[in-house]
């Protein structure tokens, strides 16, 4: 606990004087240009990897970097209402589903039943990335390929979650109009590169 309060007291003595106009700036509102849909994990952290400053990417983490099909429901949809969010009031301008390296959400989607009933609430998430799985496992031994069953999976998730946002009318009429790009990135957490999806070639490339 110390450690994080002697953290915020860094930020306001050091990182926050360096940005105050910014921060003045940013006092009434929010103009992000990004919608970044990122993993929960520890390691991505959004502006770090994009060298980007508060206030340019709006930012929705969660397990494996997940986005629900569109659905009108009364439940309490927090994926869901925050891409509305982004696009219906924030008009952002570009939306990135990032995955990356070693990620435990992707790997748990292979947990026997009895691991998974354990984290019955991940487990019921995961279903969303169920066709991945599938996927993988048409194209591969998973348990002789284990380590190519895992970067298959994480990057094949990125592509099932940029089409899921396809489900969405508004983003369907954002893109119809040629105001809302769709990027799928893959992040390497001990190197830092960045491979982009590029949908002609169907394939990740690094970003130079």
């Amino acid at each position: 606990m110390e450690y994080l309060f002697k953290g915020i007291k860094e930020f306001k003595e050091k990182d926050f004087l360096e940005h105050k106009d910014l921060f003045k700036k940013l006092e009434k509102k929010q103009e992000p240009h990004t919608l970044f849909i990122g993993c929960s994990d520890s390691r991505l952290v959004p502006n770090l990897i994009t060298n980007t400053l508060p206030g340019e990417l709006f930012v929705i983490r969660n397990i494996a970097n997940i986005v629900p099909l569109y659905r009108t429901s009364n439940d309490y949809l927090a994926t869901t209402s925050a891409i509305e969010y982004a696009i219906k009031v924030l008009k952002i301008s570009n939306i990135v589903v990032c995955g990356h390296s070693n990620c435990g959400g992707c790997s748990a989607l292979y947990l026997d039943e009895s691991s998974l009933n354990e984290i019955p609430h991940t487990k019921k998430w995961l279903e969303r990335a169920k066709t991945v799985k599938i996927k993988v496992e048409d194209q591969i031994d998973i348990k002789a390929e284990w380590e190519k069953r895992e970067w298959m999976t994480e990057q094949l998730n990125i592509v099932e979650q940029m089409n899921h946002l396809l489900s969405y009318p508004y983003i369907i009429d954002r893109l119809l109009k040629k105001e809302l790009n769709i990027l799928g990135w893959y992040y390497i957490i001990e190197t830092g590169e960045i491979y982009n999806y590029e949908k002609d070639n169907m394939e990740f490339v690094k970003i130079q």
